[in-house]
């Protein structure tokens, strides 16, 4: 019998844990979990639970951020950090985030019913609002898990409430005020390193046939949530000479954007660019007007730092052009960005070696997507992330994890716990 078929008995509560949190977040066609709201607050405590029928310790941080440590037997020592995170982006799926704590969670389960006894801690982390549709503003709970919160992050509004990050956290049983730059909120001691799954957001391990990845990197990305571009409301019978038409602005900057991808796809460097949001002003667009007003956001991403900065150029280069030409004024509006994740390389080997000793066929990805991840390896701790098969992306109804492909991951896990906790 292979490691992962050992994990078998785990299958059916993970299951459960799964239709659990399909429930809390239901909201057809797909499932909302928002970010320091009751549904994420739920998920947690669905894993609180589960915490303690393990006999596991229960923490949290100044950011309302989840911790669930299994003692080690020398308390002092690095301990081994796993976790993702509970809340999806509007209408998405049930798996993006979520699925790599309960894998962590199965993981501790076949331990410790198998007498395994750790040298040391070994944390389970559920960390909030990895999602940035919320607060304009991603990986806010790893962010001040680790101390890199901007400051003005807590006066962000939330989406749909229009109340602040600050108030949302406190309404969580956080501490705002203690979120201070520089101070780390994880629990007490070194941490030896963090690991995390996640579904793939991409179709690459099914069309491989492989149900695991062993990621390479996760990219850095630079987003601007509201793009503003100012021209003049004008009649539809304008001539064209004398228009200053902002969606016609915002057209121009989009099809030269899908050039620039379009090059450096030729050229094999990788890289992503995407525009959610696109339109004019619902207040007072019509048929008949030529639009004055139009708004768009950007994600910009790469797994180089100098790829990202010089990217970023050309994106504004695009921008004044095309403010040149059409006569309009564009407002860049806030700028966020999120840093580059290296996974490790020795880290990469292990997990690559614990899969093998469970029988878990894998191959090597590169994630195309942020992850919580991300802060850590810019942190300097040593990360690795295995990536789940998954037929239909990501954030959006459609999700398809296999539960079998989850069990994979959390027997890597297991293995991997077995061979260096």
């Amino acid at each position: 019998m292979t490691r992962a078929a050992a994990l078998a008995p785990e299958a059916p509560r993970v299951q459960a844990m799964l239709d659990a949190l399909a429930v809390i977040g239901a909201d057809p066609p797909g499932i909302t979990r928002h970010a320091f709201g009751d549904r994420e607050d739920a998920a947690h405590a669905l894993a609180v639970d589960e915490a303690r029928r393990l006999g596991l310790d229960i923490t949290r941080d100044a950011a309302a951020n989840l911790y669930l440590t299994w003692p080690g037997a020398d308390r002092a020592a690095p301990r081994t950090l796993l976790g993702s995170h509970f809340d999806t982006v509007r209408h998405g799926g049930n798996f993006d985030g979520a699925a790599g704590v309960v894998a962590a969670l199965a993981a501790v389960s076949a331990l410790k019913a198998e007498g395994f006894a750790p040298r040391a801690d070994i944390t389970i982390a559920a960390f909030r609002c990895e999602e940035a549709v919320w607060f304009g503003l991603g990986l806010i709970g790893s962010r001040a898990a680790l101390g890199i919160l901007p400051p003005e992050a807590l006066d962000r509004r939330r989406a749909d409430t229009g109340l602040t990050l600050a108030q949302h956290i406190a309404r969580c049983g956080g501490d705002p005020a203690a979120l201070k730059p520089g101070t780390r909120h994880l629990p007490p001691g070194p941490i030896r390193c963090f690991l995390e799954a996640h579904i793939e957001q991409a179709p690459s391990l099914l069309e491989a046939g492989v149900p695991i990845g062993i990621c390479t990197g996760i990219p850095g990305n630079v987003r601007h949530a509201a793009i503003r571009i100012t021209g003049q409301d004008a009649h539809v019978g304008l001539p064209r000479r004398f228009r200053r038409d902002a969606a016609l602005a915002g057209a121009e900057i989009f099809t030269a954007l899908d050039a620039l991808w379009a090059e450096e796809d030729a050229a094999c460097r990788a890289m992503a660019v995407t525009i959610g949001r696109f339109h004019t002003d619902a207040a007072k667009h019509e048929i008949t007007v030529v639009a004055g007003d139009f708004t768009f956001s950007i994600d910009l991403r790469a797994y180089d730092v100098d790829h990202l900065a010089a990217l970023e150029r050309r994106f504004h280069d695009i921008l004044d052009s095309t403010a040149h030409r059409r006569g309009v004024a564009i407002d860049r509006g806030p700028r966020n960005a999120a840093p580059l994740g290296p996974c490790d390389p020795a880290l990469q080997a292990a997990l690559a070696a614990a899969a093998a000793r469970a029988g878990v066929a894998t191959m090597p990805l590169g994630s195309p997507a942020s992850h919580d991840a991300a802060n850590f390896a810019a942190q300097g701790i040593p990360t690795g992330l295995l990536l789940i098969r998954n037929a239909n992306g990501s954030h959006n109804p459609h999700e398809a994890m296999d539960t079998a492909d989850l069990m994979t991951a959390a027997a890597t896990f297991a293995e991997f716990l077995r061979e260096t906790a």
